[in-house]
């Protein structure tokens, strides 16, 4: 259960990442263009007859000014796209779509509510707003999560439906558009009601907060530094800048939500004579950390590394700390030392969240797209005055912590022979190179030649056959794998990846910046690449044996005898690949047939024996009397009802015959409590010259022939 809470939150917020990532270039449009058209600001650096009102440098920098003020002003719509596109399976440029119209369509449905029940003055105050136009609810990206995350979930439950042929042509992806439109119609209503007191909790959340005071701020601060090794801190920190939970403030004669929203529009503003801390403390924290405490970490690590590898770890970890200082992303640097030290990285946290609380001391009104490097403390803080943001904090601090994090990280890593880069010849510690990479590539990558770095991440997954799903937020690969356990660390760290995290099936790669890049050049070798799984070298097949069996696989098989299986259930039959579950339709765990019932009593397929039961009732292992290893697995995801619902007729060891009733299940609350009725029925011990073949298609009866298990000639 813990795992797959990870897996969906992980998902979760790697889908924020792509309206994240569109936040630097909006940041920094309206930053040059608010900070140059702010005549305070060009009178007191003397630009008043270059770029004052009616130049031509104005009204350019006007222009920038409202390009980057139209992407925050229009977030929700932005991330109600990119929620859906990101949670999608498949098929990612539907669910975009639908996304937009089931937005539109839910705060219309919220208008005509309003004006329904006396227009906008009988709401809460400040309960209402614009959204494109549309007189709604101030839900702000809360409305874009809400629609994203449901499109997206409509989508992969939909995006594959069929329809009898009359109505064909409204099946599959055409369908999800549709039921989007209806869905939220709905849901535009319920939020009528729902949502002003969701606005009251809040708002009351919000000034607990705010009013947490300096303690506040540093638990902020811990929290967001402790989730980055889990790909969470984007769930964290979301709520704080862009709803309400960061602040509200009435900005150039408009009501603005989130601490992020606040900076940003106050920016804009030409009146504003100094920046809210009130809402920069949720921001401000980042720089000295960035600009001055991890360079101190990086120099730390490279002082203390043995004098012969002192030059193999220069690189990386310079790189590494210049990161960190322009941009913010500290991945590169934290993923150094938090693999190879966590006990660094703890202390790291604690050191984040006194950040955040000396800024909110200090009065720094300092603001971020979406790092607090220098390029964004250049923009919004230096360029905008000390008078206005106290900018001058974050130096005096950060050479503090410069200083402080130097000496600490020294001290403990020489103290207690803290394994950082550099320190010993252990292969989980040293930096890899592309050789490194070469020397462990698998068997089976000679055809990836011309992509070494996506054959080397294949094969440290353990194969395109075990790799479910790829994606990236701004720094790591996030990947969702089959079988965790064929997941090779060394491999991916061979690729160059300053880290892994594994999870459950969630596996994060962590590269840096250029993980994008990583990311597509992995998407089109995957197209290409064989569909196996690698396993460890100790137990692979050679490749003369390989070759030998790939000879004997061309060879036409000649038929020398079939089995018959009959069905457990009356119900409806279909292929194994329409299973909605993935495991089962990829095969993962054996070659079958699905069958969705129409009773809940499990038969007896054949006569055989109950060779085990789980423990949890909703499956069992068979055997045939002619020897053929069945699991007969009542629905997907009925592992987690925990036996509820489900009342056992046989045990294991049990001699049955055909037609034999062995379960029973509450059809009603197994639909209602899982995610399907469709029961995988599967040869799991199949041999290579062994096939199944479905014979009925359709509806069936329990004890008619179901699939046929035909031998071929070995």
């Amino acid at each position: 259960m813990k795992d797959k809470i990870f897996g969906v939150l992980q998902r979760v917020g790697r889908s924020f990442m792509l309206p994240i990532a569109i936040l630097p270039v909006a940041g920094l449009l309206l930053g040059v263009g608010g900070s140059f058209t702010n005549e305070m600001m060009i009178q007191t650096y003397g630009f008043m007859e270059l770029m004052g009102p009616g130049t031509f440098f104005n009204a350019i920098l006007g222009v920038m000014s409202q390009a980057g003020d139209i992407v925050f002003a229009n977030l929700p719509i932005i991330f109600a796209i990119g929620v859906a596109i990101g949670m999608a399976k498949k098929e990612k440029e539907v669910a975009a779509l639908s996304a937009a119209i089931a937005f539109f369509i839910m705060h219309a449905s919220i208008s005509a509510m309003i004006t329904s029940h006396g227009g906008a003055e009988t709401m809460l105050s400040g309960g209402t707003t614009s959204v494109v136009g549309i007189t709604s609810l101030q839900m702000g990206v809360f409305g874009g999560i809400i629609v994203g995350l449901g499109v997206a979930a409509l989508h992969n439950r939909f995006y594959k439906i069929e329809f009898p042929q009359i109505l064909s042509f409204f099946g599959g992806t055409r369908f999800v558009p549709i039921i989007s439109v209806l869905t939220y119609t709905f849901v535009g209503i319920v939020m009528f009601y729902v949502w002003p007191v969701v606005q009251q909790g809040i708002y009351a959340v919000g000034s607990v907060v705010m009013e947490s005071g300096y303690a506040g701020t540093w638990v902020y601060g811990l929290m967001e530094r402790a989730l980055v090794p889990f790909g969470l801190h984007h769930v964290f920190y979301l709520p704080f800048w862009q709803t309400a939970l960061g602040g509200t403030m009435e900005v150039a004669g408009r009501v603005v939500e989130g601490a992020q929203n606040i900076f940003f529009a106050q920016l804009a503003d030409p009146t504003v004579t100094q920046f809210s801390v009130s809402a920069t403390r949720f921001m401000s924290g980042k720089f000295p950390l960035m600009i001055f405490g991890l360079p101190g970490a990086a120099l730390a690590m490279y002082k203390c590394a043995k004098p012969e590898k002192k030059k193999s770890v220069a690189g990386l970890l310079l790189s590494a700390a210049v990161t960190s200082m322009l941009t913010g992303i500290t991945e590169p640097i934290e993923f150094t030392f938090l693999f190879t030290a966590p006990l660094l990285y703890i202390i790291h946290c604690v050191f984040a969240g006194m950040s955040y609380m000396l800024m909110h001391i200090f009065g720094v009104g300092v603001g971020v797209t979406f790092s607090g490097g220098f390029i964004d403390m250049f923009f919004y803080g230096i360029l905008q005055g000390n008078a206005k943001t106290n900018w001058i904090w974050i130096v005096i601090v950060g050479v503090g912590y410069f200083v402080v994090y130097y000496f600490l990280f020294s001290f403990l890593i020489r103290k207690l022979d803290l394994q950082t880069p550099g320190r010993d010849d252990n292969e989980e510690v040293k930096l890899y190179t592309r050789s490194d990479v070469n020397e462990k590539k698998t068997d089976t990558e000679e055809d990836a030649e011309k992509d070494e770095l996506s054959a080397g991440i294949c094969s440290g997954l353990g194969g395109k056959k075990n790799i479910s799903d790829v994606d990236c937020c701004g720094t790591r690969l996030r990947i969702t794998v089959y079988e965790p356990e064929l997941v090779d660390e060394a491999i991916l760290k061979a690729t160059g990846a300053i880290g892994v995290v594994i999870n459950g099936n969630g596996v994060q790669i962590i590269y840096g910046p250029q993980v994008a890049v990583i990311k597509s050049n992995l998407d089109e070798y995957l197209e290409t690449a064989p569909n196996e799984k690698y396993i460890p070298k100790k137990v692979k097949l050679k490749k003369e044996t390989a070759a030998e069996e790939a000879l004997i696989e061309k060879k036409e098989p000649r038929l020398i005898d079939s089995m018959i299986v009959s069905s457990p259930f009356n119900g409806r039959a279909a292929g194994l690949s329409e299973t909605p579950d993935e495991v089962f339709a990829s095969r993962m765990m054996g070659d079958g047939v699905m069958v969705i019932p129409k009773e809940g009593v499990l038969c007896a397929p054949e006569n055989g024996e109950v060779c085990f039961i789980f423990s949890t009732k909703h499956a069992i292992g068979f055997q045939t009397e002619a020897g053929i290893s069945m699991l007969l697995h009542v629905g997907i995801d009925t592992v987690k009802l925990d036996g509820k619902g489900f009342e056992l007729f046989v045990k294991e060891g049990d001699k049955v015959q055909k037609g034999d009733p062995m379960l029973k299940f509450d059809m009603d609350y197994v639909k209602n409590h899982a995610s399907s009725l469709a029961t995988p029925i599967l040869c799991t011990e199949l041999e290579e010259y062994q096939k199944v073949r479905l014979l009925t298609r359709g509806v069936i009866k329990q004890g008619e022939p179901l699939f046929a298990i035909d031998i071929y000639e070995k």
